[in-house]
């Protein structure tokens, strides 16, 4: 007799080899007590004992994972057998009686592989089909034909599975990010083990490897401590029963228990989300004979786009590049694509480590990566689950799928920082300083892993992390302050008196009386409420702040903050030096220089002046994969010297005789930059954000040619800044200075500008202005005239 009350107590392994024994005894009972089959007449005769019968453990007790309660999913499978159902009878009725649930069938071998060849739940399970007890060649046939079968139809039934994980992700959410997760049902829970070994099974993937193998296991063993502990079939891990299993499993507390879970989760599903995009890329049927060519685009210096994926280029070195591992992610997630894992992999092993404080380039790619919002959360993930985040920042495993008991929370502490960081991505063209909102974003909670009040604790913290990432210390002392008093606008907004000048003072006299860090509080303050939960930021919580900050912005006054004009000079130590003849009509040539700075190159162009100089070099160093951040041009008797800060997009120097030769040809008319850089854009597919440009002017403070200023904030893409100088030209204005920045998928671009006779830019102007810069910053450059601006 089966003890059913011991078997709870059991371990996995001990409990299948119980009911394995006691089941062999069943069968062996039901064909002794059921009378034979009467022989056909000159038939062979009647089969006997378990000859052409099997008795098939599918499910949990097939893969000898049964847990505590667990039902029992048996086939029994025949051939040549007529007494079969009388068999099955004395078989099932034990099983009920003896109180255990039964999930039951009685199949043929072809009667099984027709269910399953249409029936993907059926399909699935059979795949873990294991001999109990019976004929062990028959059980052997149905294994092979069901793998056969799977493997023929899994254009058909791996998409229904596909459906079928999506349901479950969307009726029951992330098993990381809960805090009562359905252990066996959530996306990343235990179904993602039968989803990886049905994909190995099509064999359109590899078998589990032993991290994620483990990770299953401790799902399993949380699983059966739960069930033990309610005595019920029960799959969420209820609050109630957390201290109680964490202990049982010797974890310190329930905390410890929720982040091993998560960890769990997270590994299972991404190797998951990873293995399915191998499946789909498997399941594209080519036409015989022919192969796809897979076309490689260029996207960063030593990273391009194959397929559907962002790899390593031929030529990159990632051994001697500490900021391949960034340049990559941001590569990635500008074009909303996902790095491969072969590139996770060689980036884990062989990238060396960031210098401190980290080049320039690495942090402007790495605000790229924050600043390209929704696309950014999967390609952190990818670099968390290989290591290269916590190598980057070390601090992160301290909040690495770290619980958050408020039931305001969605998220882990992690989680929630890189969800913060998505939000403020939209919420960049509203601030001075986005590189700055970006990263108190990411980092307001990094106190949450240590002991104290999180944002007291995460202030110093926050600061030595902007330190390490080579920030200003004036701008490390600004990430301090808005990790420090995160908290402080929807605080005081939600339990003080706003209309009370007490209140406002105090907000003032906290935040330094600095408008930029009022303004940068109040995006963080919308980010951090976005990112925990419609209930955290609701309207009537949204409205209080906006009206805080307008009262406390009233108290302090001020003006926005605008980038000064750039300090640019042309090249005293220039590297290269090229001239062309000269162009017809004028007494001097076209000259390029370049040289090396501190931060980069320096492109000097010389030209007869003409109105759009300044726009037609900027096309001519687009047209050369080259990022223009700063531009200044000065002219006298006639001729006009651009200087151009510059950054090669691919890591290649300028060559300055094809620059030379660019600008005469532009000049000259028989090149057609607009048409050149429009093809450029389609080549590279570049996305744009779709939020509104915004334009401001401000005719304050202006020095030398220039009589306004006007800011444009916009999505970026290739020649975005031709078009706009071209924009500007084509209303009248001269430019004289640019300074051009660039955050993920947003260009901030800062242009002097000047009325040829020398008066201020009058509102009808600036009206037209404002309406070519909307229209330059949504399409290609419209020619007036010709290709060339004039």
């Amino acid at each position: 007799m089966l003890d059913t009350e011991a078997l709870p107590g059991l371990s996995r392994a001990e409990r299948v080899e119980a009911l394995d024994g006691w089941l062999a005894g069943l069968l062996a009972d039901a064909v002794g007590g059921t009378p034979p089959a009467r022989a056909r007449r000159g038939g062979p005769p009647p089969r006997t004992g378990t000859d052409g019968l099997a008795l098939v453990a599918v499910g949990s007790l097939g893969r000898r994972e049964l847990p505590p309660h667990g039902d029992l999913d048996l086939v029994l499978v025949h051939e040549d057998r007529p007494e079969v159902a009388a068999v099955a009878d004395a078989l099932w009725y034990p099983v009920w009686d003896a109180g255990l649930r039964l999930d039951h069938s009685v199949r043929s071998v072809a009667d099984a592989v027709a269910v399953a060849s249409t029936d993907v739940k059926a399909g699935l399970g059979l795949l873990d089909a294991r001999l109990v007890a019976g004929d062990a060649e028959l059980a052997a046939r149905l294994r092979t034909a069901t793998l056969v079968n799977w493997r023929q139809a899994a254009s058909r039934l791996l998409p229904q599975l596909r459906d079928l994980r999506r349901d479950r992700a969307r009726r029951l959410g992330e098993l990381a990010f809960l805090l009562e997760p359905d252990l066996k049902e959530a996306y990343g829970g235990l179904r993602e083990g039968q989803v990886l070994r049905a994909a190995a099974a099509a064999q359109l993937a590899d078998e589990p490897a032993a991290e994620v193998e483990q990770s299953y296991a401790f799902l399993l063993d949380v699983r059966d401590e739960l069930r033990r502990r309610s005595g019920r079939a029960a799959d969420v891990l209820v609050r109630q029963e957390q201290r109680a299993i964490a202990a049982a499993l010797g974890l310190a507390d329930e905390d410890v228990l929720l982040r091993e879970v998560s960890l769990a989760g997270r590994r299972l599903a991404f190797v998951a989300d990873e293995t399915w995009r191998r499946v789909e890329a498997g399941l594209v049927r080519r036409p015989r004979g022919r192969y796809r060519r897979v076309r490689r685009e260029p996207l960063a210096e030593g990273v391009v786009r194959q397929g559907d994926e962002v790899v390593l280029a031929r030529d990159a070195r990632p051994v001697a590049d500490s900021g391949l591992v960034l340049r990559a992610a941001a590569a990635a997630a500008r074009a909303d694509l996902l790095l491969s894992p072969y590139t996770l992999k060689v980036l884990a092993v062989h990238s060396p480590p960031m210098p401190v404080p980290w080049p320039a380039e690495a942090r402007w790619s790495f605000l790229r990566v924050l600043a390209s919002g929704r696309s950014a959360v999967p390609v952190l993930e990818q670099l968390d689950q290989e290591g290269l985040l916590a190598r980057l920042l070390p601090e992160w495993d301290r909040v690495r799928s770290l619980p958050q008991r408020h039931p305001w929370h969605r998220f882990t502490v992690d989680r929630h920082l890189i969800e913060a960081a998505a939000a403020a991505s939209e919420l960049t063209r509203d601030v001075d300083r986005p590189d700055l909102l970006l990263v108190a974003s990411l980092l307001h909670d990094i106190g949450k892993g240590w002991p104290g009040d999180h944002s007291v604790v995460g202030e110093p913290i926050a600061a030595a992390i902007g330190a390490r990432m080579g920030f200003a210390e004036a701008d490390v002392a600004t990430l301090g302050t808005l990790v420090r008093h995160h908290l402080l606008l929807p605080a005081t907004a939600t339990r003080r008196d706003i209309d009370d000048p007490a209140t406002i003072e105090r907000v003032a006299a906290t935040i330094g009386r600095d408008p930029s860090v009022l303004q940068l509080l109040h995006a963080l303050a919308q980010a951090d409420g976005a990112a925990t939960s419609a209930s955290a930021w609701s309207p009537w919580k949204a409205h209080l702040v906006a009206a805080l900050v307008a009262r406390v912005q009233a108290e302090l006054g001020g003006t926005p903050l605008l980038a000064p004009e750039p300090v640019l000079h042309p090249a005293t130590r220039a590297q290269a030096t090229v001239q062309v003849p000269g162009l017809p009509g004028a007494t001097r040539g076209v000259t390029v220089a370049i040289e090396e700075v501190a931060d980069g190159r320096q492109v000097t162009i010389g030209a007869p002046d003409r109105p759009g100089l300044l726009s037609t070099c900027a096309g001519v160093l687009a047209l050369n994969q080259l990022d223009v951040r700063a531009a200044k041009m000065t002219v006298a008797d006639g001729y006009a010297t651009g200087v151009y800060s510059v950054r090669p997009r691919f890591g290649r120097a300028p060559v300055p005789e094809i620059l030379a030769d660019g600008v005469r040809a532009a000049l000259e008319g028989t090149l057609r930059l607009a048409e050149r850089l429009r093809q450029r854009e389609a080549d590279y597919r570049e996305e744009t954000r779709s939020a509104p440009p915004r334009i401001s002017w401000h005719n304050h403070e202006v020095s030398g040619r220039a009589t306004g200023i006007v800011e444009v904030r916009a999505g970026d893409r290739a020649g975005l800044l031709y078009r706009l100088t071209a924009a500007i030209a084509g209303e009248g204005l001269d430019v004289t200075s640019a300074r051009i920045e660039t955050l993920g998928g947003d260009a901030v671009d800062c242009f002097y500008v000047a009325n040829p006779s020398g008066s201020p830019v009058d509102p009808g102007q600036r009206a037209r202005v404002d309406a070519a810069l909307i229209a330059a910053t949504r399409g290609p450059a419209v020619a007036v005239g010709t290709d060339t601006p004039s």
